[in-house]
C-alpha cells in the first residue's frame, strides 16, 4: 500500500520518490540513514516505494549560529569540504571541527555550514591594533620582530582565532599602527585588485625600484589584496 505524507514533521523534508529512488539512495543523497528515513515514515514499506509517493526525509538541522571566528556558508553544487578549504584558505580539519555532526561525504545543495573565520569583520580590530593580511613565510615571531611586538601581544589581540598555524590571506589583528612600519619619506599603502608595483609608481610620481626599496621582502610578483606597503613620497 502507498503511504503518502502531508505533513512532514520538523527537522524534515517532503519528497516525491522518482523512478529508480531507494531508501538506501536517499539516505546517501541526504545524508541521512535508512532506519531514520523509516521512523519518519511510519507503515512504509521500504520495498515497494512508487513513483509519486510522497515521504519525509529527515535532514540535519542547520546550525542556529555558528560560533566565534566563523561565518555560514550555504552549500552549492560541485561543493566538497576540501574544495571549500581551498576558497577559504583554512583545512578541511578545521571544516570539520566547526560542523561536528555534519557528514563531509553527504553534503546537500541548500545545507548551511560554519566556516572558520580568515577575516575579522571590519572595524573588529580593537582600539591600538590594525589588520594584517598573512603573507607566505609569515610567522606569529616573525611578526611581533617586524611590528615591534610580542608573540603574546598577537594572541591577546585575536581572540576566538585559532593560531597554532597561520594560513596565507588570514587578517590577524596586530598590535601597533601600520604608519609606524613605513621608514621616513614613505606613507602607508593598502593593495586594492589590479594594483603593480608599476601602476603605483606611475599614480604616485616615484619608481618601481624606489618602492622595492622602501619594501625590502616584500614579493612584486605576488602582492595580495590587503596587504600594506610603503610608497616614496
Amino acid at each position: 500500500m502507498k503511504v503518502n505524507v502531508t505533513n512532514c514533521p520538523q527537522g524534515s523534508i517532503s519528497y516525491t520518490i522518482r523512478a529508480g529512488d531507494t531508501l538506501y539512495s536517499l539516505a546517501i543523497r541526504y545524508g541521512t540513514t535508512v532506519n531514520a528515513i523509516m521512523s519518519a515514515n511510519p507503515g512504509i514499506n521500504p520495498n515497494a516505494l512508487q513513483i509519486g509517493q510522497v515521504i519525509c526525509i529527515p535532514t540535519q538541522a542547520p546550525p542556529a549560529n555558528c560560533p566565534p571566528g566563523s561565518t555560514s556558508y550555504t552549500i552549492r553544487a560541485g561543493d566538497t569540504f576540501y574544495n571549500i578549504a581551498m576558497r577559504y584558505n583554512t583545512t578541511v580539519q578545521a571544516l570539520i571541527n566547526a560542523n561536528p555532526g555534519v557528514n563531509p561525504n553527504a553534503l546537500r545543495i541548500g545545507q548551511i555550514i560554519c566556516i572558520p573565520g580568515t577575516t575579522p569583520p571590519p572595524g573588529t580590530c580593537p582600539a591600538g591594533t590594525f589588520a594584517y593580511t598573512v603573507r607566505s613565510g609569515d610567522t606569529l615571531y616573525s611578526l611581533a620582530n617586524r611590528y615591534n611586538t610580542t608573540v603574546q601581544g598577537i594572541i591577546a589581540a585575536n581572540p576566538n582565532t585559532d593560531l597554532s598555524y597561520l594560513r596565507i590571506g588570514q587578517i590577524l589583528c596586530i598590535p601597533g599602527s601600520s604608519q609606524g612600519t613605513c621608514p621616513p619619506n614613505t606613507i602607508p599603502y593598502t593593495i586594492r585588485s589590479g594594483d603593480t608595483f608599476y601602476s603605483l609608481a606611475q599614480r604616485y610620481g616615484t619608481t618601481v625600484a624606489a618602492i622595492q626599496a622602501a619594501n625590502p621582502g616584500v614579493n612584486p610578483n605576488r602582492l595580495q589584496i590587503g596587504q600594506t606597503i610603503c610608497i616614496p613620497r
